[in-house]
């Protein structure tokens, strides 16, 4: 009996299924057959590059999206391939000329085109870029947890930390089972010397959350610091179990790196202790904070999307009022209350003196964002 009469989009259906389960050679095959048929399927061109791609053979990648865009040149993901590709041969100009042009097409609200682009940038350290289409993801998807972390991801990387915090908090905020927001964020505290906080998030994690040491171990650490855990406790076996399964499938460097992150800058694990220490100085710093004028109007974000406007006092009133249960109570009440709140689930401590410090003191412990 014959072959069934294959259409390209059979083919082009095959091929995804084949690179969606890593069989990248079989796809391959199949997408050589289709177009032995189908010379001029853009989608089995652009399937082709992303399976060459896959195997990391950039030049037969490279050709495979050329192909594609010399056939189609508004292709959107042929444009995100070659974008990739190009990265990967240093091309940094022409890569954003490609993710621009699919912006240009009208693509912005694509929130999973969004975010490869962003990625892609991302890997190969064009922060600023990813950070860019990250933020465009989550403009135009303001309810994706994985946008918002992603924003983090990039702020982190190009020293923003407050942005980060703010950023993975609110991915959070909309995901409360975004394990690799929160072990992100674990990690940025811990790095921060704000243990306490560190230990919150890593708490609520579990062992299968985990694919690489470093949080395991500072989670290890800060329980029996903390809990006063002997090395065999119960409560740790499963951790270390992880920890097990990560050094059987890690490369030796992967794991002299992660010993190495690990330690403090004196290759000693940092003492829990320290936080107290860290959040008394930190609020200190915020006294020496210049101050400004106190008509001027300010603009801030709160993680759960609400925006204030206003001079320091008026947004502090606004979100007192907006607090059902601080209603008839002072705005003095309600910053100490909520900066105690605050040093609770962040570890950092959050001065209460007046306006100013409060908003500023929320910014950097990453509960909210000062955006004018």
């Amino acid at each position: 009996m014959s072959e069934p009469f294959l259409s390209s989009d059979d083919y082009d259906e095959r091929a995804h299924q084949l690179y969606n389960e890593a069989q990248y050679d079989e796809a391959i095959e199949t997408l050589r057959e289709g177009l032995g048929l189908y010379p001029h399927a853009v989608e089995l061109h652009v399937g082709m590059g992303y399976a060459r791609l896959a195997r990391e053979e950039y030049a037969w990648a490279r050709r495979g999206f050329e192909e594609a865009v010399g056939l189609d040149p508004e292709h959107e993901d042929a444009l995100a391939g070659l974008g990739e590709v190009l990265l990967k041969f240093g091309d940094r100009a022409g890569a954003v000329a490609c993710f621009d042009r699919i912006l240009a097409l009208g693509f912005r609200d694509d929130h999973d085109l969004m975010l490869q682009v962003g990625r892609a940038l991302f890997r190969e350290a064009v922060l600023d870029q990813a950070r860019r289409f990250f933020e465009v993801a989550i403009t135009g998807h303001p309810e994706s947890a994985e946008a918002a972390a992603c924003v983090g991801y990039a702020s982190h990387r190009l020293a923003d930390e407050g942005g980060a915090l703010y950023w993975l908090r609110r991915a959070l905020e909309l995901d409360l089972e975004h394990a690799e927001a929160r072990i992100y964020l674990a990690n940025l505290l811990y790095d921060r010397g704000e243990y306490e906080a560190a230990l919150f998030h890593l708490e609520r994690t579990a062992p299968a959350d985990h694919f690489d040491g470093l949080a395991i171990w500072r989670l290890i650490e800060l329980k029996k610091s903390v809990y006063r855990l002997p090395d065999d406790d119960p409560e740790l076996v499963p951790w270390h179990h992880r920890l097990d399964e990560l050094a059987a499938e890690a490369a030796p460097e992967d794991l002299l790196l992660a010993e190495i992150e690990a330690m403090g800058s004196d290759g000693q694990m940092r003492d829990p202790r320290q936080l107290e220490l860290f959040g008394t100085l930190l609020t200190e710093l915020q006294g020496m904070k210049a101050r400004s004028g106190p008509g001027d109007v300010h603009r801030v974000s709160m993680l759960n999307g609400a925006t204030y406007v206003g001079t320091w006092e008026e947004i502090v009133r606004q979100m007192k009022d907006d607090a059902a249960e601080w209603a008839r109570g002072s705005l003095e009440q309600y910053m100490a209350a909520v900066a105690h709140r605050g040093r609770k689930e962040t570890g950092v401590a959050i001065p209460a003196t007046d306006p100013e410090s409060f908003i500023r003191g929320s910014a950097d412990a990453g509960l909210l964002r000062i955006l004018h």
